[in-house]
């Protein structure tokens, strides 16, 4: 069909929605032994996590996570974590709090393992960070529910399309944070490691990483809330925690239960994010800095 024949022609359509699903048949078909390998590695990381947090009492999990709050920040927060965890038992969705927490530190946890080499890799490397862009920004802006689609036809349905799907949607930023933070480190300070005789590796270890470090907990931090945010969407695919009841509600107009596991996701949230905001408080190069600047 020549080019003014296919633009006066009203059914002509670029069937590249079509290309896709045959691509993806073709990738499960062809590595079929690989993602079974995958499903059972994920699956095995995301059940042993869920018993540990689920299968003792309540309380003696809840306790853990306020005194790593206690720890970690204070006192206060301790206490804040203690009212939330209160208000979740108190709403019966303690177990499918647990659940949800254990999918996003399994997909948070592969995320980083993935994103941090790979910003280290494009900060350090101009034609890598030219070519890994293009793909960020497209796994940036598409639809989160769009990521469940190709895991469903690959995982079928579950914790394990949740998991890989929380992946790809939280990974962009721990890419660009680590990037930012390594290509932001004084350029004086790198010379002056050179000049010292000190190898690439060294350098990154020992001065760029640490200096980098605050940057790199805000990617952290990132990836966390993304995934928790991808972990709740899941719920549609058939995984398990406070994702599942917000989707029931939503099937059923259930109002009451949609607030509850809107809450407990809401407190499992803030939780999370002034975890990892302390951490990075704790760095010694945050230290460092804030008593600069003071």
């Amino acid at each position: 069909m020549s080019t003014q024949a296919a633009a006066a022609d009203p059914t002509f359509r670029l069937p590249l929605g079509s290309w896709v699903d045959t691509a993806v048949d073709t990738i499960t078909d062809t590595f079929s032994v690989l993602f079974d390998a995958i499903k059972a590695v994920l699956l095995g990381a995301y059940e042993g996590l869920e018993g540990v947090m689920t299968g003792p009492p309540s309380w003696v999990v809840a306790s853990v996570l306020v005194a790593l709050a206690v720890i970690a920040k204070g006192w206060r927060l301790g206490v804040g974590a203690l009212v939330g965890f209160v208000v979740i038992v108190g709403v019966e969705q303690w177990d499918n709090a647990m659940a949800t927490l254990a999918l996003v530190l399994v997909a948070s946890v592969i995320a980083l393992a993935i994103a941090i080499p790979l910003g280290v890799l494009t900060a350090r490397n101009d034609a890598v960070s030219r070519a890994v862009r293009p793909v960020l920004d497209f796994m940036q802006t598409m639809p989160a529910f769009v990521y469940l689609i190709p895991t469903v036809v690959i995982f079928f349905t579950g914790a394990v399309p949740g998991i890989v799907a929380t992946i790809l949607f939280a990974l962009a930023p721990g890419v660009r944070f680590t990037e930012l933070g390594i290509r932001q480190v004084d350029h004086e300070v790198v010379e002056a490691g050179q000049a010292f005789g000190a190898t690439p590796g060294r350098i990154l270890r020992q001065v760029q990483l640490p200096l980098a470090l605050p940057t790199i907990m805000a990617g952290i931090n990132q990836v966390i809330m993304l995934a928790l945010s991808m972990v709740v969407i899941s719920g549609l695919v058939g995984a398990e925690g406070l994702g599942r009841d917000v989707v029931s509600a939503l099937s059923r107009v259930n109002v009451a239960l949609g607030f509850e596991a809107g809450l407990a996701v809401v407190i499992l949230a803030i939780y999370l994010d002034r975890m990892t905001s302390a951490l990075a408080d704790k760095a010694p190069v945050s230290r460092a800095l804030r008593t600069t600047s003071a």
